[in-house]
C-alpha cells in the first residue's frame, strides 16, 4: 500500500469503510488522544456522529519509553503487556512511580481536552473508537476494556491501518474491528503516514471544540430554532 497523506486524509478514507453507521442516532465517535483525534474528527463528521477523547497513556519500560510494559486508560483501568513486564523485573515502587506519574497526565490531559464538557455518555451506545493505527495494540486494548465496563450496545474498533494480528486480536464476540489496510511487514504506524507528525493538545482542543459546535448547532436545526 501506498503511505496515506497524514491523519485527516487517512479518516476520510476510514469513514468510507463505516458507511453502514452514517446518521443512525445511537453511534458516538471516540478518537483516541492524542493521534486518533484527527482521525476520528474526519469519521464523526462523515457519520454525522457526536465526538469525544478517550485517553490512555502508556507505561514505559524505564530506559525504554517507547516499548510498553502496560497502559492506563480513563475510567481507572490498567492493562500489563504479559510478553514485556515480567522480564522487567520491577519492584513495587518503580511501578508504582511510573504508574502515578501517568496517571496524572491522563488526569490533566481529560481536563485540558474536555473542559466543563461532560463526557459523552456510553451505556447502549454504538461505539466506534479510532485510532491512527494499531501496533502491538497495548494501549488500544486498554481502552476496549474500559469501555467494555461502561456496557456499550455495540463496540467497533476502527484504523485506517494495522499489523495483521493486531487487527485479528480484536476481532471478536465483544468488539468489531475495521482496519482500512492491514500491510505485511507491518514494524511501525509512522511508517504508513507521509506526514506523522505529533498531534498537539492544541490541535486535539480545537477539533473537539470543532465538533462540539456542529452538535449544537445540529441540535438547534433539530429543534427549529
Amino acid at each position: 500500500m501506498r503511505p496515506f497523506r497524514d491523519r485527516t486524509i487517512a479518516g476520510k478514507v476510514l469513514a468510507a469503510s463505516l458507511k453502514e453507521y452514517v446518521g443512525k442516532k445511537d453511534v458516538v465517535v471516540l478518537g483516541l488522544a492524542r493521534g486518533g483525534v484527527p482521525v476520528a474528527y474526519e469519521v464523526a463528521q462523515a457519520l454525522r456522529a457526536p465526538l469525544d477523547v478517550f485517553i490512555v497513556r502508556k507505561l514505559g519500560t524505564p530506559g525504554q519509553s517507547e516499548l510498553a510494559m502496560g497502559a492506563l486508560a480513563s475510567g481507572g483501568i490498567r492493562v500489563m503487556n504479559d510478553d514485556v513486564f515480567p522480564l522487567l523485573g520491577l519492584t513495587d515502587e518503580e511501578l508504582n512511580h511510573i504508574v502515578t506519574s501517568e496517571q496524572r497526565e491522563l488526569e490533566r490531559r481529560e481536563r485540558a481536552y474536555r473542559g466543563d464538557r461532560p463526557a459523552l455518555k456510553l451505556r447502549g451506545k454504538t461505539v466506534i473508537l479510532v485510532d491512527d493505527g494499531i501496533a502491538t495494540g497495548t494501549s488500544m486494548r486498554a481502552a476496549v476494556q474500559a469501555i467494555i465496563q461502561m456496557n456499550p450496545a455495540k463496540l467497533v474498533v476502527a484504523v485506517p491501518v494495522a499489523a495483521p494480528e493486531s487487527c485479528a486480536e480484536f476481532n471478536h464476540e465483544s468488539v468489531t474491528c475495521v482496519c482500512v489496510e492491514t500491510p505485511q511487514p507491518f514494524h511501525a504506524v509512522g511508517l504508513w503516514y507521509d506526514n506523522f507528525a505529533q498531534t498537539t493538545d492544541k490541535e486535539v482542543c480545537a477539533l473537539l471544540a470543532k465538533a462540539n459546535e456542529r452538535a449544537l448547532q445540529t441540535s438547534k436545526v433539530s429543534a427549529g430554532i
